[in-house]
């Protein structure tokens, strides 16, 4: 493959370092560490098996695979071979998955063995869906009809992808996210998007090549995704956890590795100063700490910095459909509490009134953004997309419309002041309500739900479910807990349950949720016996 001049296109990068430093190390896991050059070789490898099993351009590739480095072979796959990726939560169950695979009109789907028994099912049942790629050991990959073997494409398969005349223009993925409706929404991103909002990121946080960033967040989640993009963008390193479920571990790969970059979330950032607490942690490599999802508390800063001195703390604001709105300057960290501070390079975001005029410093008003990283529209959902992509500054252009509330300051810094829908924001995740409520009314014995977002300080927001259960049926929390796991990804589940006799509705019938969320709670008659109100975390971890 021929590396290009420019940065055109998302897999452009992946050619450009392979051909310039190929032994420099791409990704480092658990299990392996690959360099530029094996990285585009399995991708390319890939790229031309799904060419030849009818992938073409424009068409969708599914990947739903743990954190791995096949993860992102998998993504430059979908690009090298002229196709759109899309990264689906490997916790996510059969229903949704159906749905996702179904909307996208999914072509491809790579998954592993391990999750074949969710993955083949619903593969199966899809006429569009003509190739199954399972990673994993032949004989169990046999055990599916119809599985290509990731492992014998990548030893004997064709290693030059066939050329398909993909633009920036071109549909690079789909990210879904919840929407209001309760059906996830696809989040249209073009090479264009991607590729500008990369380099408008590794600017701001002062990337170099030789930058090892550290990820353990979900690639399905767009902030674990950037960290893969923005490695190979500069040619740095990425180092993939699977996950921070064992966090001493993902210290050791800090050190071990000589993690430069840590992205978070809050409930990241206080399990380490936990840690810390208990035995003062060492952190000397990292130079940068970036958290998004959730609001930083200010007195989090300091312990960070005792960790790791050398570090600059980024505090952040985005959404899917631009990837990243504005960045507050480390050095005003301190000087600019509470603030996500401004728009990204390249890009503006500012705060209009209801007529369109711009709100005066302090003032409420609706949050509007401006640039190449702006989503192309929601995946067959022109209604939504018009809801989102309003007329812009000149004739013709559409601009992002967040519907989320914010305030600038006298020196024109943005501060987040609240939601406008009823869209939950929890851990990073946009979570819908009613997509909960939809699951939960499925489990035997439950008659009514309701579920709200409750303020949390480490996951920004929290799910909270109110449940009316059947006449006559008797169910605990851990029993709800596990329903609730088995319907639903980790992040969706209800952290808070609480069991009544009804719930409050209007005079048309409907359920009154502000009395939910202003804690205007029925009185106690009204919780079901044996059933009070409190976390379904308080008897513990479910086995």
């Amino acid at each position: 493959m021929t590396a290009p001049r420019y940065q055109r296109l998302l897999h452009d990068a992946l050619l450009v370092h392979a051909a310039e430093r190929p032994d420099h190390p791409a990704v480092i896991t658990a299990d392996e560490r690959l360099g530029y050059a094996a990285l585009a070789d399995r991708a390319a490898r890939l790229a031309r098996a799904l060419q030849d099993r009818g992938v073409r351009r424009g068409d969708r590739v599914a990947v739903y695979l743990e954190n791995g480095a096949t993860v992102v072979a998998a993504i430059y796959a979908a690009s090298l071979a002229g196709a759109a990726f899309m990264v689906v939560n490997p916790q996510t169950k059969a229903d949704k998955l159906r749905f996702l695979l179904a909307d996208a009109g999914a072509a491809a789907l790579i998954s592993d063995v391990r999750l074949a028994r969710v993955a083949a099912p619903v593969a199966a049942d899809l006429e569009h869906l003509h190739t199954l790629v399972l990673a994993g050991p032949a004989d169990a990959v046999a055990e599916t009809p119809g599985a290509l073997a990731l492992d014998a494409v990548l030893a004997d398969g064709a290693a030059e992808p066939l050329p398909r005349g993909v633009i920036p223009l071109d549909l690079a993925a789909l990210v879904y996210t919840s929407g209001s409706t309760g059906n996830p929404k696809g989040v249209m991103l073009s090479h264009q998007n991607m590729v500008f909002a990369q380099g408008s990121l590794s600017q701001y946080l002062r990337l170099a090549s030789d930058d090892r960033i550290l990820n353990v967040l979900p690639l399905a989640f767009d902030y674990g995704l950037y960290q893969a993009l923005m490695a190979v963008h500069m040619g740095a390193t990425l180092v993939l956890e699977a996950s921070f479920a064992f966090p001493a571990q993902v210290v050791r790969r800090i050190r071990e590795e000589r993690v430069t970059v840590v992205p978070g979330v809050p409930t990241v950032f206080a399990t380490l100063l936990s840690l810390h607490r208990n035995a003062p942690l060492a952190l000397p490599s990292v130079r940068r700490l970036t958290n998004t999802a959730a609001h930083l508390p200010d007195d989090y800063v300091p312990g960070l910095l005792e960790m790791a001195p050398d570090a600059l703390v980024f505090k952040m604001y985005g959404l899917t459909e631009c990837k990243r709105v504005c960045y507050l300057e480390p050095e005003l960290v301190l000087a600019k509490p509470m603030s996500v501070g401004k728009a990204i390079p390249g890009t503006e975001a500012f705060v209009l009134r209801d007529d369109g005029s711009p709100a005066a410093p302090g003032e409420t008003g609706v949050l509007h953004v401006r640039g190449p990283h702006v989503m192309m529209g929601y995946w067959n959902l022109p209604d939504e997309t018009a809801r989102m992509l309003v007329p812009g500054r000149y004739p013709g252009e559409r601009m992002l419309c967040t519907h989320d509330f914010f305030t600038t300051d006298a020196d024109g810094f943005l501060y987040f002041v609240g939601r406008s829908d009823d869209i939950i924001k929890s851990r990073g995740e946009k979570v819908a309500p009613v997509e909960v409520e939809n699951a939960l009314a499925t489990i035997p014995g439950v008659r009514e739900v309701a579920v709200i977002g409750v303020p949390d300080d480490l996951q920004g927001q929290a799910v909270r479910a109110f449940v009316v259960l059947d006449e006559g049926t008797t169910m605990g929390e851990r029993e709800f807990r596990r329903h609730c796991m088995a319907r639903l990804e980790a992040f969706m589940v209800p952290r808070d349950v609480v069991f009544l006799d009804a719930l409050p509705r209007t005079d048309s019938g409907k359920v009154r949720k502000k009395s939910l969320t202003e804690g205007v709670s029925p009185s106690e008659e009204q919780r079901s016996p044996g059933a009070p109100a409190r976390s379904v975390d308080e008897e513990g971890p479910v086995p």
